[in-house]
């Protein structure tokens, strides 16, 4: 989520990645701009420690990785410019994808959508996320409401699912886990 530009010039990747190496806030990087992050509720942070929790458990022992949002995802846009989010978690499966701090080529992407987050969430970054071939799911969680929206890549190109309820299962096939959204919602008055 960004909370609003902070660079009034152009800043290069390589002074970007220096600065959030020394900052006690993160923020995001948008071909030259950067964008300070704004801290998550307490909803949030319930449901992102439930999520990571449920995803490292499942991944335990086998090829993929579950990552928090202190990973950063880097994208090389269709025109050239590079991005930097900090997903509020992923899935990387790709283990040549490592070593420098963010990857890029995660299989699963979630980000917890709040009202002040929404549209970055369901348009600009679903956008620049849906642009990486590795990607094979990107999960919406709703943060007020058991719901969960899921775009997935098709062989004929992007599908969406909504799923609700907290008896529903968010599936993910792509690396072989369930997780009942009781789970993911524990500790939240909805």
């Amino acid at each position: 989520m960004s909370a609003g530009s902070i660079s009034t010039t152009l800043v290069s990747v390589e002074e970007y990645l220096a600065g959030e190496i020394v900052s006690t806030i993160r923020h995001d990087y948008l071909g030259g701009i950067v964008y300070a992050m704004a801290g998550g509720s307490e909803p949030h942070n319930r449901i992102a420690t439930s999520l990571v929790t449920a995803l490292a458990s499942r991944l335990r022992g086998r090829r993929c990785e579950a990552f928090g949002s202190d990973m950063k995802f880097r994208i090389n846009n269709l025109v050239g410019d590079t991005y930097f989010y900090y997903p509020d978690a992923m899935v990387a499966c790709d283990q040549s994808d490592t070593g420098h701090g963010w990857r890029e080529r995660p299989t699963v992407v979630f980000e917890i959508i709040s009202e002040e987050t929404r549209n970055v969430d369901e348009r600009e970054k679903r956008i620049a996320y849906k642009h990486v071939a590795a990607l094979q799911s990107y999960v919406r969680i709703e943060q007020s409401r058991a719901e969960i929206a899921i775009d997935r890549r098709t062989a004929t190109g992007w599908t969406t699912e909504v799923i609700t309820g907290l008896d529903a299962i968010l599936r993910l096939p792509e690396v072989e886990i369930e997780i009942p959204l009781a789970e993911l919602y524990e500790r939240i008055a909805l």
